[in-house]
């Protein structure tokens, strides 16, 4: 980026802390204790990118004391309507200044003066002694600082790299001649974040075109008489608070502080208090990226395994340590760590241990595998524990699988034991693989921590270092790194993957031990025991049943796809006289705006090149043919990528069926997703997308595809729960919810709805649930904002109970910090009572429709389980396959299917008691389409 050999780089905390913090403000980055560090991750993460990539020579970062600067007390109004700084920013002010300490970065602030002032001076001192200085910040108003030798180095956004700014770039943002312009152009226009008034009426374009005619704002007041009509007066009337305006948006250079290079020269990082604070915030990756190694002081384990120098398989001593204090001193790793796992090869070693598992109350087991397929894996071994320090793992060899399997039947199917695991919908999955169920209680702690901190991630090493302070060893050091030159946990050496296996069932025997009590809190082992666990092993069986897919079906839609994007992309150069590449945004925007000059001034991105997404060109198809067949361009290439030509290689060879996994710890609300492939998002507004749906048939001829579906869940649960008399009338009543909102919202009798006004009502109830504006709500259907406004307000009028409830709930989380399901499970809320309208608005929103995305999620889970045992306990062949959002999708012998459906329907209607009928719909048919 630059020759210079002496570069220095100040940075402006808060302009990146803010961008920070609302770059994550719709998913917060939150720690186990329930700290909110997305401001300090943004932050770090943009200082490390610096450091990294740039390789400055010197470094500062440079924050806005809160005492009052000298703008404040010339100009008292001075930021008066800014909002007061979110809670989330104020906490991360102490942990960036730690941050900082640990990487030997100066934090300066000087009283009375501003981060940019601060800056702007030290920039100019160190532009004198020979620095290239870079003024890292995304705030435009730096534009005017900028010189031969001082740039603006503005961070990156949304995957675009980060741009730097020197005198022609601010010159061509600007629109000016000069960059000392800058000062006059942000005096006349003001601002109305920092409440510096400028000019009325006078906005980016009249600022520009003024400075062209008269060079300065000074300039322009002496010539103020020449400005004609209402321009000319408010100029005139308004010529001290210009003035003012430009006063105040002159960056200072006259601050009383120094340019030290020697105490700015970037210094070696202290890795360890870099580690004390890393791990304090859970920054676990950014950890390994800066340090690389582990501390050197570990926290002792949580138990300690004395073995004595014994081999012996079960006299081992087991020791209890005392709890460890809260000072992190670095993770405790298996070569610091006291404990005893056993590699059991022999038929009597087998014999003995489960002996002895047999009369334990609660076991924690872990399969070794080859594979993640379910359907083309092998066992290569289980490891058990049931004290803490200590495992047995029984070597499986190749060939022996099924018969070592069923030595330990007795346990697997033992009712009386608890068993214990990390994911254990994987491991019951590859024991039933071998024809033995796992059977008894279970405790997934992966589950139990999707209970108790839904906004967290719950893999086992997260989990591991959270909770026990425990880094565990990376399968890496067994089979090496992903990729394809991986190896199979079959090739490595059995003495060091019993060291792997016996790890992970030790630590997750403890880390149930920690979350058992955590359960206890309102309804969340009700949850964890009646819902989420037992799901666990219907979804097993779901997942091992799979999906049958037309192959053949698929192909020839793709030939067809290919005709058809082969036809638009002709289509496309002829409409624009080009041959180019349509895939590429940046030649398609040459095409569009550079050679078409299809708007006047179309939209850039951050990279500076034409923007050319999608709704951008949905508002172009409007009234240009071209930007329509981009669209349907587009999303026929994508159609065929990621579904047409992709599914048939995620068909089993061994099965030659699909086998999706659904995914029970990722949404907060409870709902269940899909991934390998996510079959929940199988397309279906277009023709050609139904034909993906098509594709999904029956096992054979003599089955059908049968789909069970929710009618408006969301909307009979918001009446539910709201109590609102009118809308759990007309459900009641059995009427079309929309059609009923439409007749009392517009005034008009229920056969008199037109098909419009139904279509504006169904866009009302559901936008309702999700907050919707007057703004939000224009945009989605064919009424002005006036009248989208006077309809939200006749909709409250109508449903008042609806309106109740939104405000109760936000006054119940605002109280509680968190809302609830019908059945109690939980959605914590920590960004409730900012004084930041954006982040506490996002919170009341989630405050209103997590209760109902989350009861809804919980009673199609309990109808699930219900059909499920249901189809087993009466012998059934039907299959349930599928369930995506408020639909169970079933593979049904034609001679079970009326037989079935009593079961279903009663099943998933009374999953819960409700005033308000839950109503399931059928359709059935060979295929999914015709069946959904």
């Amino acid at each position: 980026m630059s020759e210079n050999p002496k570069k220095l780089f100040l940075l402006d905390a808060y302009a990146l802390i803010y961008r920070a913090y609302f770059a994550f403000v719709n998913n917060p980055r939150v720690t186990s204790k329930g700290l909110d560090t997305s401001a300090i991750f943004g932050f770090v993460t943009t200082m490390l990118e610096v450091l990294e990539k740039q390789s400055p020579t010197h470094i500062g970062v440079v924050y806005d004391t809160p005492k009052p600067t000298f703008r404040h007390v010339e100009y008292e109004a001075y930021k008066a309507n800014r909002d007061e700084t979110p809670e989330a920013i104020k906490i991360s002010i102490p942990y960036i200044s730690r941050v900082l300490e640990a990487f030997n970065i100066p934090f300066i602030g000087v009283d009375g003066y501003e981060a940019d002032d601060v800056i702007g001076t030290m920039a100019k001192q160190a532009e004198k002694e020979g620095f290239e200085v870079f003024m890292m910040t995304p705030d435009k108003d730096y534009g005017q600082l900028v010189s031969e030798n001082i740039k603006m180095y503005r961070p990156g956004r949304s995957g675009n790299p980060p741009e730097i700014w020197g005198e022609e770039q601010v010159k061509e943002k600007f629109g000016l001649s000069r960059v000392d312009q800058v000062i006059d152009y942000l005096g006349m226009m003001g601002d109305a974040v920092d409440n510096i008034p400028g000019f009325p009426g006078v906005g980016p374009k009249t600022a520009t075109k003024l400075l062209a005619q008269y060079d300065t704002l000074e300039n322009m007041l002496e010539h103020a008489d020449e400005i004609k009509g209402k321009l000319g007066e408010k100029i005139r009337d308004n010529r001290e608070q210009g003035i003012l305006s430009k006063w105040l948006a002159r960056i200072a250079l006259d601050v009383p502080v120094d340019f030290d290079a020697k105490a700015l020269e970037k210094g070696e990082p202290d890795g360890e208090k870099i580690k004390d604070i890393f791990a304090e915030l859970e920054f676990r990756t950014l950890l390994k990226r800066v340090v690389g190694v582990e501390g050197e002081k570990p926290k002792p384990a949580p138990v300690s395994a004395n073995t004595n120098g014994q081999t012996d398989l079960f006299s081992a001593a087991v020791s209890e340590t005392t709890e460890s204090e809260d000072v992190f001193t670095g993770y405790t790793t298996l070569d610091k760590y006291d404990h005893f796992y056993q590699l059991i090869n022999h038929p009597m070693e087998r014999k003995m241990l489960l002996r002895n598992l047999l009369k334990q109350k609660s076991v924690c087991f872990d399969t070794e595998t080859t594979s993640l397929d379910i359907t083309q894996v092998d066992l290569v071994g289980i490891a058990f524990s049931y004290e803490a320090g200590k495992a047995y793992y029984v070597n499986v060899p190749e060939g022996e699988e099924k018969a070592i399997v069923e030595e330990f039947r007795p346990f697997f199917e033992h009712e009386g034991i608890e068993k214990i695991g990390q994911n254990l919908k994987y491991d019951i999955t590859i024991i039933k693989n071998y024809g033995v169920a796992v059977k008894g209680p279970l405790f997934d702690t992966m589950l139990a921590h999707y209970l108790i901190q839904p906004d967290m991630r719950h893999n086992m090493d997260v989990l591991a270092e959270t909770y026990l302070n425990y880094q565990p060893l990376s399968i890496e050091t067994l089979i090496g790194k992903k990729g394809k030159n991986q190896g199979s946990m079959r090739d490595a050496d059995a003495d060091k993957v019993k060291e792997y296996a016996g790890e992970d069932a030790d630590i997750t025997l403890q880390l149930k031990q920690v979350f058992e009590e955590k359960l206890d809190v309102g309804e969340t082992r009700k949850i964890f025991r009646e819902i989420e666990v037992p799901l666990a092993r219907v979804l097993s069986d779901m997942e091992r049943e799979g999906i049958r897919l037309n192959v053949e079906s698929m192909k020839k839609l793709s030939s067809d796809l290919e005709t058809l994007i082969e036809t638009l992309d002709g289509e496309i150069k002829v409409l624009s006289g080009e041959d180019f590449n349509i895939s590429s945004p940046k030649q398609l925007g040459e095409v569009l705006f550079g050679k078409m000059k299809l708007v006047e001034k179309p939209k850039k991105t951050k990279s500076g090149q034409f923007a050319t997404s999608e709704d951008i060109l949905v508002e172009l198809a409007k009234e240009h043919e071209i930007a329509q067949k981009i669209l349907d361009y587009r999303q026929m290439v994508k159609l065929k990528s990621t579904y047409v030509d992709a599914l048939p290689l995620m068909v089993s060879p061994t099965t030659n069926r699909i086998h999706t996994s659904f995914n029970q710890a990722v949404a907060a609300t409870g709902r269940l997703s899909s991934n390998n492939p996510n079959l929940q998002n199988i397309p279906i507004r277009n023709e050609k997308g139904k034909e993906v749906r098509k594709a999904f048939v029956a096992r054979d001829e003599n089955h059908l595809l049968l789909a069970a579906d929710y009618s408006q869940i969301e909307l009979r649960l918001i009446a539910e729960l709201s109590q609102d008399k009118s809308m759990m009338e007309a459900f009641v009543k059995g009427e079309d919810i929309h059609a009923a909102t439409a007749a009392k919202v517009f005034g008009v009798k229920l056969e008199e709805v037109t098909r419009e006004q139904r279509g504006n009502a169904k866009t009302v109830n559901f936008g309702i649930i999700y907050g919707v504006s007057a703004f939000g709500l224009s945009q989605q259907t064919t009424l002005s904002r006036s009248e989208s406004s006077e309809i939200i307000k006749s909709y409250f009028q109508t449903y008042p109970g609806i309106r109740d409830y939104i405000e109760n709930q936000k006054i119940k989380a605002r109280e509680d910090g968190f809302v609830e399901t019908m059945l109690g499970r939980r959605r914590y809320l920590k960004d409730i009572n900012s004084r930041n309208a954006v982040v506490r608005g996002h919170a009341e929103r989630n405050a209103v429709n997590a209760p109902i995305q989350g009861s809804a999620a919980d009673i199609i889970k309990l109808a699930m389980i219900k059909i499920h045992d249901e189809l087993n306990q009466h012998n059934f062949e039907t299959k349930m396959i599928l369930q995506v959002h408020d639909e169970l999708v079933f593979d049904a012998p034609k001679s079970e299917v009326e037989k079935v459906k009593p079961i279903i329907k009663e099943a998933m209607e009374s999953a819960v008691k409700t005033q308000v009928p839950l109503i399931v719909d059928f359709g059935q048919g060979e295929n999914w389409l015709q069946a959904h």
